[in-house]
């Protein structure tokens, strides 16, 4: 059950105006209460006027768009209540390293140059009539858990997962809990969770 369902007032934020755009049908076909905001999130302080959450969420293939997290990690602060509770499941920095048919190491682990791509398709869809250039960076684990820790948030809870809840990556292979990549199966870290509080 949704955390709308049980009486909580939802505000969530995308740059995507299509996103949105769902995100708002969807909350009016449900009767939910929810606010969505359309804007890149290091500007979401100008939409919110000082409001506090008791949980900021982030979920998976976000952080990878941010050139940099020292920011994002004070706006998730500055936006939690005091006792609230940060949880972040993102796909693991180490993916990010390998060339998209996982034959070999393209980039480096560390955040040390920008990820130029020329794409076709979508994660999604990749057979989509979409094109162009994506730029993204990687953030290793210690770059993340600065950005969180030196905002003053603290530590509860930090788990890494060997599978991937969606086959969004080239040559899946069926796990118990989602996807491999094949010939990785059970050796590569690819999602990581965590939680924490303010």
């Amino acid at each position: 059950m949704s955390l709308a369902r049980l009486g909580a007032r939802v505000t969530g934020v995308d740059f995507s105006e299509n996103a949105i755009g769902k995100a708002r049908a969807l909350a009016e076909e449900l009767g939910l209460e929810a606010t969505f905001i359309c804007c890149n999130v290091l500007d979401i302080d100008q939409h919110l006027n000082g409001e506090q959450f008791d949980v900021v969420f982030t979920s998976y293939g976000t952080i990878g768009w941010l050139p940099e997290l020292t920011r994002w990690g004070s706006l998730i602060a500055q936006h939690l209540k005091p006792g609230g509770m940060f949880c972040l499941v993102e796909f693991h920095p180490v993916v990010w390293m390998f060339d998209d048919d996982f034959e070999g190491i393209a980039y480096s682990y560390f955040n040390r140059e920008t990820i130029e791509e020329d794409i076709q398709g979508t994660y999604a869809n990749r057979n989509a009539p979409v094109s162009g250039k994506s730029y993204s960076w990687n953030h290793g684990l210690a770059e993340v858990f600065e950005a969180l820790l030196g905002a003053g948030l603290r530590l509860r809870q930090f788990q890494e997962f060997d599978y991937s809840p969606y086959p969004c990556f080239r040559h899946v292979v069926p796990a118990p809990n989602g996807y491999y990549i094949k010939g990785y199966e059970g050796k590569l870290p690819m999602v990581y969770g965590v939680v924490l509080l303010k």
